[in-house]
């Protein structure tokens, strides 16, 4: 009997606290609700999903419209006093944490058992709104249909979306906010070529940078996702820039009484949208089972406050370095130079445009891929490289003779290799790549 009580207590134990950042990426793996990539998801594939989660006896309600008059829902899960707001896609074009939510949600529901979500369910109660401008969402552009910016209209506003925002938040007085973006995938941390896969933001919501204990377990909170998150990505996690701006609902949702994290995340070179779904859905957990077991009380807020900022424009999705450059058209002498090109935001199953950003000397700058042009002529396929030209190059060995001012250039002298919108469709191994 003795045995048995000791087996019962470590197995109590074990489950009440053995909860880490790994155990939760592995109940990802195994469970996770998504299955559409973040940025191919449309708002009928949120509503039927919705359809499928509240089976499972999750709260769902229409909540509001957006201007185009799509429907806007709000989730509800548990029943404790701590309230907790979270809150999705108000830039159409930043999806990422549309599907985190519903995978947190979905797990948390179907694990009701597990006696650490039943500590959740007990002290907390979270409302998220997933995908805010399902308008935006549908055109994947970051704006409204009025073409506003919903993330600067918490003081005018003149939106139907951030009206709603604010009526929900106002209505409910939550003790804490989370506010979830998508960064440029670019972004670094700090003056490192690292990419910013996710940044964090504990918003003060007022110009003078004073403090409060919201505030100040909001940095503590966000030391817990690093440090979990560090698992995963350690190197590659920065700190928003928080500069208070008083049309911004973080910093307005702040000041009303609701501290917020923002949480913005970037990308990770050859890693997938769901691997971020992932890194998202480990932070939410980690940092809500902080609250409830007061493990944010003992965090270093320091950890948070370490962090690098977020850098930019040092960083580029290719170059090519030390190109002999023939501008036929103008029928002038190669030069050499270096070639960076970068690829706009798109959904997954479109091709991503590629535009040159800069030409000459990038020796100062790096890319996600970097290739060695110094014995390839390289051209711009419609004649003329210049920055803001599209991103689709021939290039030819320099030992060939070519004539730079043949009438169909690229059929009278095929090309060695071509690289067009990111991707080699001729001859993908002849340039060096640089690691």
């Amino acid at each position: 009997m003795k045995y048995l009580s000791l087996i019962f207590i470590f197995l109590f134990f074990i489950n009440t606290t053995a909860q880490t950042a790994k155990d939760f990426a592995a109940d990802w793996d195994k469970q996770h609700f998504s299955k559409i990539l973040p940025s191919n998801l449309r708002h009928a594939d949120l509503k039927k999903q919705l359809d499928e989660i509240k089976k499972l006896g999750l709260k769902i309600e229409e909540v509001g419209r957006s201007y185009d008059n799509r429907e806007i829902y709000q989730i509800e899960w548990g029943k404790g006093a701590t309230k907790v707001f979270m809150w999705s896609q108000m830039h159409g074009d930043e999806p990422t944490a549309t599907p985190a939510l519903l995978d947190m949600l979905v797990y948390l529901q179907k694990n009701r058992s597990k006696t650490w979500i039943k500590e959740l369910e007990n002290n907390l109660t979270i409302r998220a709104v997933p995908m805010l401008n399902p308008d935006g969402a549908e055109l994947f552009q970051r704006r409204n249909l009025q073409g506003i910016d919903i993330n600067r209209d918490a003081a005018a506003l003149e939106t139907s979306e951030g009206r709603l925002l604010k009526k929900l938040r106002d209505a409910w007085s939550p003790a804490i906010g989370f506010n979830l973006h998508n960064q440029n995938s670019l972004t670094t941390v700090g003056k490192t070529p690292k990419q910013a896969t996710i940044s964090f933001l504990a918003v003060l919501g007022n110009a003078e940078g004073k403090t409060n204990d919201g505030h100040e377990r909001n940095k503590r909170i966000c030391s817990v996702m690093t440090s979990a998150l560090e698992n995963f990505i350690k190197g590659h996690i920065g700190r928003y820039d928080d500069s208070y701006n008083p049309r911004a609902f973080g910093d307005m949702i702040s000041a009303w009484g609701t501290p917020v994290i923002l949480i913005e995340t970037g990308a990770l070179h050859n890693r997938d949208e769901m691997f971020l779904v992932k890194l998202n859905f480990i932070a939410y957990l980690v940092a809500l089972k902080s609250l409830v077991d007061k493990s944010e009380r003992q965090a270093d807020a320091k950890i948070y406050e370490n962090l690098p900022f977020n850098d930019s424009g040092d960083l580029f999705n290719y170059i090519f370095r030390k190109a002999n450059i023939v501008n036929f058209a103008e029928n002038a002498a190669p030069f050499t130079a270096d070639v960076a090109i970068n690829a706009e935001r798109r959904r997954a199953d479109e091709i991503a445009p590629t535009y040159v950003r800069e030409i000459g000397d990038l020796s100062i700058f790096s890319a996600l891929d970097e290739y060695d042009a110094k014995d390839f002529y390289l051209v711009q396929k419609n004649g003329l490289l210049r920055n803001g030209a599209g991103g689709e190059f021939l290039f030819y060995k320099k030992t060939r003779q070519i004539d730079w001012m043949a009438k169909d250039l690229e059929k009278a002298f095929p090309p060695d290799a071509v690289f067009s919108n990111g991707k080699w469709t001729r001859g993908d191994t002849l340039l060096p790549k640089k690691f």
